[in-house]
């Protein structure tokens, strides 16, 4: 029997919901994403609070609302208290994407699902790996390695493999092939063949254009209506596709020496750059060899000015500006009168304010007799178990006798006992509360002032977790502003004279990436979520045709069991075995070929030297051969190498050609290298390069 796997959706399945999908892998629960709208409704988190604290970890895959915009209420109120697993990236922009959403509603509602706190907390679970980085988990999870992979969509983002007992379990939703600006593609296909393959269906009914393509007319589009006078309006996220959209844009500008002002506004645009360009490791090649030969930071922005308020975009009058737009004139494209609902919080005035301040006194008198009859209920415990005399309430001082300095006190009502040496007032003595631990703490004795935390806030003081000082001060301010306010909303008609220029800037694969991916990585069982009902069966019943994939499509709370058919056995190595292996290093690994028969020592299944010689073998492919890579290899050796007509020609007589067999997909014999040329002395050093890297001989 085979490693045990179980997938039940919870959101985003049969529809382009968000992302959140509980995995059991031989009874080690994983939640993969913990996504959420941005209209935060509780009501969609019905399926995740009927398992979220019988979560053991949680992997989040991209840094938006739909991968992980319910974590932070799904710990504070569903119970959920697993370890995060997710990169440095996810970590930081999804942290930023929380505080933009967050401040957003505020500003425009009475939001308190949960607060800047709350994510700050649900941040705190958070484990952060580094690119096929393995982590090997323990307890419950003892035997299972995780570990990220590049999935092209979002810096960050995503693929993870999860390997028990050889067999890889691949979650990759939103990824993406192709190249970008400031993303190499995905790391996707050079997986083969693993036990289950989890991906979404969400673009198996579109093609796009080529990128450049795309590019070009975007770019065509915006400057038409910014050459005549009009605006343009891009609705972005906070941290996610805008990134390419700005290196799009200042490649353009400084190519074209355009004037044309640019605007990038969110609650926290600028911390969002900030941590950009601290993360040009887990950008594109070509953002980082540049730096490291130029020390050009890609995201020094140039042509693009930061703003964080609508205070800073109404002072921009009519000039180009990015913000939130709704998808309507996506659809249906202006001129035209569109209706909106806007929201705004004002500070209280008049009847209102006043309203508002005799309401605060009264609750502030309320709490104040509470405490004072707390006090007296305390003293009069002290003095019923001390039994202190009772002095009288009209207490009086007579003096008398005032010779030689000394003064005799009488009060009314005192009388103090013959056994004391000198009289004293009644003294309640305030005995502290103890338990098992020691004296109990009152944790309001150790409560910041808050002028205390508004100091703390504005100067920007974390812990290393948290922002770091990067909450944006405009957006500090508007959380510090503690004036008496209240949300209002109104209707208004707007006329659209303006052109809106928009393209799909989404970074995904399209339909035929998706399945040209899915039969060369060649999974034994795929799973499909996330996408329409149209897509997800659209892209099923093409797997089913044309391959020998076992396929399902679940729907929301539908269990499905892809256990796998293959039986695994443990077996141990004897050291006179070993002692006969030579292993070769290729790339991070050591392979080795070995011959052996299974034995049992000490009732424990063994691997033992064969008995008889063994007949001689092929040399193997090991891994997945990229031309690309092997052309840079023999450039670094000082080779004259190109590519011509999908070949290497190397120097003026070889080629290097990777021949492919579509009747073996995914098997380690599925290729062929072939190297084209006489046998001279480049033949023989090109072909021991190649042995080399990437074959056993």
């Amino acid at each position: 029997m085979g490693t045990s796997v179980q997938v039940t959706p919870l959101s985003g399945a049969y529809g382009e919901g968000p992302l959140c999908y509980l995995l059991a892998v031989d009874g080690f629960r994983f939640l993969l994403d913990c996504g959420w709208t941005d209209h935060c409704d509780p009501a969609l988190l019905q399926p995740l609070a009927r398992v979220a604290p019988t979560i053991d970890a949680v992997l989040l895959s991209h840094p938006d609302m739909m991968h992980l915009g319910a974590l932070s209420y799904a710990m504070k109120h569903l119970g959920l208290s697993a370890p995060v697993y997710a990169t440095e990236p996810v970590f930081r922009l999804g942290l930023l994407t929380m505080y933009d959403h967050f401040l957003s509603r505020w500003q425009v509602a009475d939001f308190d699902l949960f607060t800047l706190d709350d994510i700050d907390a649900a941040f705190q679970n958070v484990v952060r790996l580094k690119y096929s980085q393995n982590h090997l988990l323990n307890d419950k999870g003892e035997g299972i390695v995780i570990a990220p992979h590049v999935s092209g969509h979002l810096l960050g983002g995503t693929v993870w493999k999860i390997t028990k007992d050889g067999e890889d379990v691949v979650y990759a939703v939103d990824f993406n092939h192709r190249k970008e600006r400031h993303l190499n593609g995905t790391a996707l296909g050079s997986f083969v063949r693993p036990a289950v393959l989890i991906t979404d269906a969400y673009n198996a009914l579109n093609n796009q254009v080529y990128k450049r393509q795309q590019d070009q007319d975007f770019i065509v589009s915006m400057v038409k209506v910014l050459s005549s006078g009009g605006s343009v309006l891009l609705p972005v996220d906070t941290a996610g596709r805008v990134l390419e959209l700005l290196l799009i844009m200042e490649q353009y500008w400084a190519q074209r020496h355009l004037v044309y002002p640019i605007y990038f506004l969110t609650n926290v645009s600028t911390s969002t750059v900030d941590f950009v360009q601290s993360f040009l490791e887990w950008m594109s090649d070509s953002i980082s060899k540049s730096f490291e030969h130029t020390r050009d930071n890609a995201f020094l922005l140039r042509y693009v000015s930061l703003i964080i308020n609508k205070e800073e975009l109404e002072k921009l009058g009519d000039a180009p500006k990015f913000g939130t737009l709704a998808r309507m004139l996506q659809v249906d494209p202006p001129p035209k009168a569109v209706k909106l609902t806007m929201s705004k919080r004002i500070p209280l005035v008049g009847e209102e304010l006043k309203a508002y301040e005799e309401e605060q006194e009264r609750v502030k008198k309320e709490e104040a007799l509470k405490a004072s009859l707390s006090k007296e209920e305390l003293k009069a415990s002290h003095a019923k178990a001390s039994d202190t005399m009772v002095v009288d309430a009209s207490l009086s001082c007579k003096s008398s006798n005032d010779v030689g300095g000394s003064v005799d006190i009488l009060i009314d009502g005192f009388v103090p006992t013959a056994t004391i040496v000198t009289p004293m007032f009644p003294f309640f003595e305030n005995t502290a509360d103890w338990d098992d631990f020691g004296e109990v703490i009152n944790p309001d004795d150790y409560m910041m002032k808050q002028d205390e935390i508004d100091n703390n806030l504005m100067l920007g003081a974390g812990d290393g977790d948290g922002m770091d000082g990067k909450l944006d001060e405009g957006s500090a301010h508007l959380l510090l502003d503690s004036a008496p306010s209240k949300v209002i909303s109104y209707e208004m008609t707007v006329q659209v004279k303006c052109s809106l220029a928009y393209m799909d800037f989404e970074g995904r694969s399209d339909e035929r990436s998706v399945k040209s991916v899915i039969a060369h990585v060649a999974p034994l069982k795929l799973v499909l979520v996330h996408g329409s009902a149209e897509a997800t069966e659209h892209l099923k019943m093409h797997c089913e045709m044309n391959s020998d994939l076992h396929v399902y499509a679940p729907q929301i709370e539908e269990t499905v069991d892809i256990t796998s058919d293959l039986c695994a056995y443990k077996v141990q190595l004897s050291e006179k075995f070993m002692s006969n292996v030579i292993s070769k290093k290729v790339g991070e690994h050591e392979v080795a070929w070995v011959d052996a028969e299974v034995g049992k020592v000490d009732e424990k299944l063994t691997l033992l030297p064969p008995s008889s010689t063994p007949s001689a073998h092929e040399s193997v492919l090991v891994g997945d051969l990229k031309l690309a890579d092997f052309k840079q290899f023999l450039a670094n050796k000082g080779l004259q190498v190109e590519f011509s007509g999908g070949a290497l020609r190397c120097g003026e007589y070889i080629t290097v050609r990777k021949i492919a067999d579509s009747n073996q997909k995914g098997s380690t014999s599925s290729q062929q290298i072939v190297i084209e040329g006489p046998l001279c002395e480049d033949y023989y050093k090109i072909r021991e390069l190649l042995y080399s890297q990437f074959f056993l001989l």
